[in-house]
Order: C-alpha cells, then sequence, then structure tokens
C-alpha cells in the first residue's frame, strides 16, 4: 500500500486540472494494474527509490500532456518539428508511434503500420492528432537496418532524409540509395529536415545486436552531429528485460558505449503491445521520452534560428 500511496501522489491526480481529462477511479486502477501478472515486479522497481536511484523519473502526466498540447515551434519556419526514427527491423519503431497515440487519445490506436518481420518499407508520416487539431510534432518511420550490411534501409538514404531529400511515400531498396527522381527533394526546406533523431533499441536483446547493425546505427548518428541534429536513444522492451534496474542500468551504458548517445539522453519506455486500455505507468514512461525529444528540437531549432 506504500508503494500504491506514492505512486497515486506522485501521478499528481489530485492536481486543480485533473478535472479537464476523462475521470477514472484511480486508486482501484493503481491496485488493478499492480496485481498484473507481468508487470507487477517491473512497475514495483519504477517505484522503489532505492532501486531507482540512479536516475531521476517524473511522473507529472498531466503536465507533460499539456506541454506537448500547447507546444509550438517557435521558429516561423517550421510548422512540425520532426522526429526521425531508426533502428533494427522488429524493435518496435511503429509500436512506439502507435503507443504515443494511445497515450495522446487516451485510448488504444493502431495507425502506424507495424510489422515484426519486415517493418515499413516506405518513407512514412505520422502526425498526432486531437480533437482540436494537430500537434505541433510528427515522426517519420522508415524500415529498419538488417545484416548484411546490404540489407535493409541504406544508410545513405538516411542520410539524406536527414537533410530532407527524401519525399514522403519513397520505397526504399536496400540495393540502391536513392537517386534524382519523383521522391527526391532537391530544395529542402528546414520543415522538410529532421529536427530530432531517436535511434530504437531493444533492452532485452542489446548484448546480441549484430555488430553491422550498430555500425549503420553509429553511421547515421555520426552524420547527424555533423548536421548539429540532437540525437536520442529510446529503450523498448523493458517488460521483457530483466527487472532489475542494475541491468537496466548496464544495457544504457552500453549503449551509450556502442553509439556514443550520453546515457542522459536514452530513456526506457514499453510500448502497448496486448493492453486494451491505456496505462498511467506506461504513459508516464513515455511522456517522458516524448517531452524530451520535443525539449531538444525546440533548441534545435531556436539554434538555427539565431544563427540565421
Amino acid at each position: 500500500m506504500r508503494i500504491i500511496s506514492a505512486i497515486y501522489q506522485g501521478l499528481n491526480l489530485h492536481d486543480k486540472h485533473t478535472t479537464n481529462y476523462r475521470k477514472h477511479n484511480w486508486e482501484k486502477e493503481l491496485n488493478m494494474q499492480l496485481t498484473n501478472d507481468w508487470f507487477n515486479m517491473w512497475k514495483i522497481h519504477i517505484a522503489s527509490i532505492s532501486s531507482w536511484i540512479w536516475r531521476e523519473f517524473s511522473w507529472k502526466n498531466l503536465q507533460n500532456l499539456n506541454f506537448l498540447k500547447s507546444y509550438q515551434p517557435r521558429n516561423a519556419e517550421v510548422k512540425h518539428l520532426r522526429i526521425l526514427l531508426i533502428g533494427p527491423v522488429g524493435v518496435g519503431k511503429s509500436s512506439f508511434i502507435d503507443s504515443v497515440d494511445s497515450v495522446l487519445q487516451d485510448r488504444i490506436t493502431g495507425r502506424a503500420p507495424t510489422d515484426a518481420v519486415t517493418g515499413s518499407s516506405s518513407f512514412t508520416k505520422n502526425c498526432m492528432y486531437e480533437n482540436e487539431g494537430f500537434y505541433s510534432f510528427m515522426f517519420n518511420d522508415l524500415m529498419g537496418f538488417e545484416r548484411p550490411a546490404e540489407s535493409g534501409v541504406h544508410v545513405e538514404d538516411i542520410k539524406l532524409a536527414l537533410k530532407g531529400h527524401v519525399k514522403e511515400g519513397y520505397k526504399f531498396k536496400p540495393e540502391e540509395p536513392l537517386t534524382e527522381g519523383d521522391f527526391y527533394n532537391p530544395n529542402p526546406t528546414l520543415s522538410d529536415r529532421v529536427h530530432v533523431l531517436a535511434s530504437v533499441v531493444p533492452a532485452e536483446s542489446l548484448s546480441i545486436m549484430n555488430i553491422e547493425v550498430v555500425e549503420k546505427l553509429r553511421e547515421v548518428r555520426l552524420a547527424a552531429s555533423e548536421m548539429g541534429i540532437p540525437q536520442l536513444a529510446i529503450f523498448t522492451r523493458i517488460d521483457e528485460a530483466c527487472p532489475e534496474s542494475k541491468f537496466l542500468k548496464e544495457q544504457v551504458e552500453k549503449c551509450s558505449s556502442l553509439l556514443g548517445i550520453p546515457p542522459n539522453c536514452m530513456f526506457l519506455v514499453k510500448n502497448y503491445h496486448s493492453e486494451i486500455t491505456t496505462s498511467n505507468a506506461i504513459n508516464a514512461l513515455i511522456l517522458f521520452a516524448l517531452r524530451a525529444m520535443v525539449s531538444v528540437g525546440e533548441d534545435f531549432l531556436n539554434d538555427l534560428q539565431e544563427k540565421s
């Protein structure tokens, strides 16, 4: 009960703004969540300060959601902040987009195409929307990295996408990169460019991720660095990894060493998969990561504006 009380207080459910959202029997819901067989141990570790002492975490769901609802890029050249997701095939890129949509809609959705075997082969734009209109950020999803090196999305295509040269709907061809033609944008605007690069990696199988895939991820990250594009890492499937926070911390440190992304730019999430309703605990992780993406992207746009 002490843990339930801590989570209950941490979610700020007595906040005066709570009445603006769909009402729930929060304490009953949290008790039901904590009795869920496979999620129980994992969430207790999140709630326990002692086991997550290495990383502070915000449960301010309402504040983070309000931030995302009200966000507008200050740079007048950009209407939507563009976030590009990259990663191995089947790691959960499209599922993450669906999970973000589920959080924002407060219901389970499934708009982004998902295929655990082959992934999406096209350059797909996914806009997040609400009743009043669209959110001011979007995701670009593309086919995943595979082995051998000549399989999966071509690294040169991703570099072109970072610069805004790839038009939506382009079908990636592993055997050859994009050349000038119908899907090549010769004169990209700032709006066409990528403003945040997010590498999606599996927490439970990072240690067996193929070296060729790691090299592709690192090559794209270095190219983004040269363009000044901020980068984050999203750890998916943390519910399938060891629930001990020590293991997750080790995975974060290992990924930082492999990809060169600082540990404080890595975020652990659980995608919605078999659930039929949204969960405050899952929402908290996704909102925390999403707000970080939008914040670093806004910093990037502001820096460009100051230099122009």
